[in-house]
């Protein structure tokens, strides 16, 4: 792919013959279009490996817009020094763009698994995601001059058209490349197996562009290599192909040890569920672990009832699709109707369906009083969520993501608490998950962002997190860094009490220990921190440990 930062190289290809015209087996006007083909095809490829590398660094270290920043900068400047070295294989433009092509595929195409790996069993992925953003940027900038150079030995033109012929084929390649991944190749294929398909593609192209097209430009050992070396990525890229199946599994056990029962990738988000015969249950939601069977029961009875004191017949619960909330709100007698709002339809139909996770929410969706709408929670608030053109609910749980996650950054901002508080009926309570205790700068950024909706906030903490389960951003850090405990915010037009309702059996929570987490937290409080907005977000360095 051709970037418009990068300039043609000086006394280079556009004016310049150092071979003469080109002998082609077409017309030199089907010689040029086949040219420009090429141009897109190996601009849909290049940007795909380009999202490749931020989707999956993304999935793997969180914080999508750093990783985006990394690749995109490292690939940009690595566009040029690729594009420099290149002017050495002008001479020989037709065998340099072949090896170029052919490197490209390889190192492209094997780049998701390599970091895969990396990240499984190294331990590493910051170091390999430069790396490669280097080294395809180089590549994909050294195409720049050999294509001008061959373009120009098939018809002569001045240098601004031939600049312009390529930028059009190389911007539309990289327009269907970009729709591509998001909608054909990462629902159907995968992030692994999409980056092998678009790796052989890429071979396919490059070589016969130059071995049918240019072939009269190589000599007949020239050919012989370029052959055997596009036959070898060919080769090694199938091979890979038909090892994902293993692959996979053998990484997914590697990370989420030996008991995986459910593994499958939806339209959001990868699930993987574990235990839930001889060990605990265990639910991981891209990577994260969402639910422990251990002490998931201290995290639910926290969120759910100091909110349920009060009024409740009319409950909303945002996200939790795997039914635990909705099990907690459901034991109150009170409770008349729930609508449980949750983006991915194949998790609820897990919690639905799947022995083990059915029984630890004992079966909530069942329920006659349990409505559930698959929508995204912002845009359901925004639309039907409350006040007059909506219900008012005497009490809105938002069990969603941690905050640091930067694809959650919107649902702890100012404008969804503000959404969410609309909702609410007069004496209602909202509750509001909110990272932990141990990252202060996060949990009080969400209560500032809460309080700045126009609600007051009462901050508690649930204690009894197992060592060593990692939640969001924590999953890169090791057991001994990992918070041991749940932040939690329960908020209301006047301030709200924090109590209990004794009716519902609870195993852990209790008044004094609900009380002890309230001090707890308020020891750790920061003033003067500005809330998140949607337009200045202050929760993307939430994975960096505090204090």
């Amino acid at each position: 792919m051709i970037e418009p930062s990068l300039p043609v190289p000086s006394g280079a290809p556009p004016t310049a013959e150092p071979q003469g015209a080109a002998v082609l087996p077409v017309s030199p006007r089907t010689g040029r279009f086949l040219v420009l083909a090429g141009v897109f095809i190996c601009a849909a490829c290049g940007l795909v490996y380009e999202l490749e590398l931020v989707a999956l660094a993304s999935y793997l270290m969180g914080d999508s817009v750093t990783q985006a920043s990394v690749v995109l900068s490292v690939m940009v400047f690595a566009m040029g020094v690729g594009s420099l070295l290149a002017k050495r294989l002008r001479c020989r433009a037709a065998a340099g763009f072949g090896a170029v092509e052919a490197a490209l595929a390889l190192v492209g195409g094997c780049s998701a698994m390599a970091l895969y790996a990396g990240f499984v069993w190294g331990g590493e992925t910051r170091a390999l995601l430069v790396a490669f953003s280097l080294a395809i940027g180089v590549l994909i900038g050294a195409e720049v001059p050999l294509l001008m150079t061959l373009i120009q030995r098939i018809r002569r033109q001045d240098a601004g058209g031939a600049v312009a012929d390529l930028f059009a084929a190389d911007y539309v390649g990289a327009l269907v490349g970009g729709l591509a991944f998001p909608f054909l190749l990462l629902p159907l294929l995968g992030q692994l197996t999409g980056a092998l398909l678009t790796g052989a593609i890429n071979a396919i192209a490059g070589g016969a562009l130059v071995l049918w097209l240019f072939r009269r430009d190589l000599t007949r050992r020239s050919r012989w290599l370029l052959l055997g070396a596009n036959l070898a990525v060919l080769g090694t890229l199938a091979a890979l192909a038909a090892e994902v199946e293993s692959f996979e599994k053998a990484a997914r056990h590697a990370v989420y040890g030996a008991d995986v029962r459910v593994a499958l990738q939806t339209d959001v988000q990868e699930v993987v569920l574990t235990g839930g015969g001889q060990g605990p249950l265990n639910l991981y939601l891209d990577g994260r672990l969402r639910v422990s069977g251990g002490d998931e029961h201290r995290y639910h009875e926290a969120l759910v009832h100091p909110a349920m004191r009060g009024p409740h017949a009319r409950v909303l619960i945002l996200g939790g699709g795997d039914g635990l909330a909705a099990r907690e709100v459901l034991a109150h007698s009170g409770v008349r109707r729930v609508d449980l709002v949750e983006l991915d339809a194949e998790v609820v139909e897990l919690a639905r369906s799947d022995a083990a996770l059915s029984a630890l929410n004992r079966q909530a969706f069942d329920d006659p009083r349990l409505h559930v709408v698959h929508d995204d929670a912002f845009r359901w608030l925004r639309s039907t969520g409350g006040g007059p053109r909506g219900p008012a609910y005497d009490v809105v749980i938002s069990d969603l993501p941690d905050p640091g996650i930067t694809e959650s950054t919107k649902l702890y901002s100012q404008e969804f608490f503000g959404l969410a508080a609309r909702a609410l009926a007069p004496g209602g309570r909202l509750v509001v998950h909110a990272g932990s205790a141990t990252r202060p700068r996060v949990f009080w950024t969400v209560d500032a962002s809460v309080r700045a909706a126009g609600l007051s906030t009462v901050p508690y903490c649930a204690q009894g997190r197992l060592a060593g389960f990692a939640a969001g951003p924590d999953r890169a850090l090791d057991s001994a860094r990992a918070p041991r405990d749940w932040a939690f915010l329960l908020a209301a037009r006047t301030p709200p009490a924090l109590t209990l309702d004794d009716r519902p059996a609870r195993r852990a929570l209790t008044p004094a220990a609900l009380h002890a987490g309230a001090r707890a937290v308020e020891r750790t409080r920061i003033q003067g921190l500005a809330p998140s907005t949607l337009v200045h977000p202050r929760y993307a360095h939430g994975v960096v440990p505090e204090g």
